[in-house]
C-alpha cells in the first residue's frame, strides 16, 4: 500500500567524485585544532560511511596540492559535513587552512571513500582507541550511533597529551552523560602548571586497558592516532592473543618515506626492463579524452602512462587509499590492487585507480 503522507526526496545524494563545496562555518576546538564545516550550494545529502574520509584538492603558492581528511561529523546531520585539521609545526597544508580558509570559500573535494568504517564491521559492542587528532573517525563512529540510538555498547578511549588537547572534550563528557552504553576514558601524558587532571595519566598500557574494558577480548576495536600509537596498540593487542580480525585501523595520509622509495626504485627498474621489452609485449594505453596514447612495459601503471604523455591525473596517496586519480576504463582489462580507494560499484560501473592500476594488454581510459 502506499503512503500518501510521504513524498520522494528530491535533494541530490553524494556520491564518490569530485563536488564543489562551500566553508559554512570554522570552529576552535582546542589551540592548535580547528573544524571546519562544509555544505553544497544545491541541497545534497552528505551520507558516507562513519570513519570514511574525503580529499582536498587545494592550490598552494600556485601549485595544485591533494590532501586526505577523515570526515569528523556524522551522516545522521546529512546536510553538511566536517573536517577537523590539528595544525602541524611546518605542515604546509594544515597551517594553509587554518591560515587561509574561511567561510565563504569554495573548494573541490573528492569522495567519500575508505575501508574503515564503523558499516561494514557491525558489531554488539566496540572498542575506539584514539590518539591526538586521530580520534576525528572514531568520534564520525560514535556520534553515528549517539544520535541513530544504534544499540551498541561502546566504549571510548582517548589518548591526549595534556588537558588542553582533548578536542570534544564537552561533547564527549554530554554524550556519556545522555546514554548508558558510552562509556568514556581519557587519557593524558601530562598536565602543565595550572591544569588540574584526576583521569588516567600516562601512556594506555595492558594494565590500564583491563581496568578500562576488561572485556576488550570480546569486542570490535577500531584505532586511529599517530603511527606510534597504532604500533604500540597492535603489540598490546597482539601480546594478549587478540583476535586481530577484529581489529581495524585507518591508514592514509602523506606516503610514507619508504613507500616513496619502494616508488622509485620500481620506476627505476621498470624503465631499464622497458628497454629490454620487445615492442611486441608493450600494452598500448590510449586516453581517448585527449586523443594522446603510449606502449608501456608490463607492470608500468595507467599513471605512469599519463604521466609520459604529459597528462596529470592528480592523486594524493600513490597507493589506492585515497580514491583521487579515480579515471574511467572503457576498453581492456587492468590488474587493480586498491586500499579503499574505490567502492565496487565504482569498479562494476568500469572506474579504475591510475595509481595501482597496471594494464593486463591494451587498454582505453577517458581522460
Amino acid at each position: 500500500m502506499t503512503n500518501n503522507f510521504l513524498n520522494p526526496i528530491t535533494t541530490q545524494t553524494w556520491t564518490n567524485g569530485r563536488h564543489m563545496v562551500r566553508c559554512v562555518k570554522a570552529i576552535q576546538e582546542t589551540w592548535d585544532v580547528r573544524t571546519f564545516c562544509f555544505m553544497a550550494d544545491q541541497p545534497m545529502v552528505f551520507f558516507f560511511k562513519p570513519g570514511q574520509f574525503v580529499t582536498l584538492e587545494l592550490e598552494i603558492d600556485g601549485q595544485p596540492i591533494m590532501r586526505s581528511y577523515t570526515i569528523s561529523s556524522s551522516p545522521s546531520v546529512p546536510y553538511s559535513f566536517s573536517l577537523t585539521i590539528k595544525r602541524v609545526p611546518g605542515g604546509k597544508v594544515s597551517n594553509w587552512l587554518h591560515d587561509n580558509l574561511k567561510e565563504g570559500d569554495v573548494i573541490p573535494v573528492h569522495g567519500p571513500v575508505g575501508l574503515f568504517n564503523a558499516i561494514d564491521f557491525p558489531a554488539e559492542k566496540v572498542l575506539f582507541l584514539s590518539g591526538g587528532v586521530g580520534i576525528t573517525p572514531v568520534m564520525s563512529m560514535a556520534r553515528w550511533f549517539f544520535d541513530t540510538n544504534g544499540a551498541v555498547d561502546m566504549v571510548f578511549v582517548h589518548s591526549a597529551r595534556t588537558p588542553k588537547d582533548i578536542i570534544y572534550h564537552r561533547e564527549l563528557r554530554h554524550m556519556a552523560s545522555r546514554i548508558e552504553n558510552f562509556k568514556l576514558h581519557l587519557i593524558c601524558e601530562k598536565y602543565e602548571i595550572g591544569e588540574t587532571w584526576s583521569g588516567y595519566r600516562g601512556y594506555l598500557s595492558r594494565a590500564m586497558l583491563d581496568l578500562i574494558a576488561g572485556d576488550f577480548m570480546e569486542r570490535e576495536i577500531f584505532c586511529c592516532g599517530p603511527t606510534p600509537y597504532m604500533s604500540a596498540v597492535r603489540r598490546l593487542l597482539e601480546a594478549a592473543g587478540f583476535d586481530m580480525k577484529r581489529y581495524h585501523e585507518e591508514a592514509f595520509g602523506p606516503t610514507p618515506p619508504e613507500i616513496r622509495e619502494e616508488v622509485k626504485e620500481h620506476a627505476a627498474e621498470a624503465a631499464e626492463a622497458a628497454a629490454e621489452v620487445p615492442a611486441g609485449a608493450m600494452n598500448l594505453v590510449e586516453f581517448t579524452g585527449t586523443g594522446k596514447s603510449i606502449r608501456v612495459a608490463p607492470g608500468e601503471t595507467v599513471h605512469s602512462a599519463a604521466a609520459k604523455v604529459g597528462l596529470h591525473i592528480p592523486k594524493a596517496c600513490g597507493m589506492g587509499i585515497c580514491g583521487t586519480c579515480k579515471v574511467m576504463k572503457t576498453a581492456g582489462e587492468v590488474e587493480m590492487e586498491h586500499n579503499g580507494g574505490i567502492t565496487d560499484e565504482d569498479v562494476a560501473e568500469g572506474y579504475i585507480l591510475s595509481c595501482c592500476s597496471v594494464p593486463k594488454g591494451d587498454v582505453s581510459i577517458d581522460y
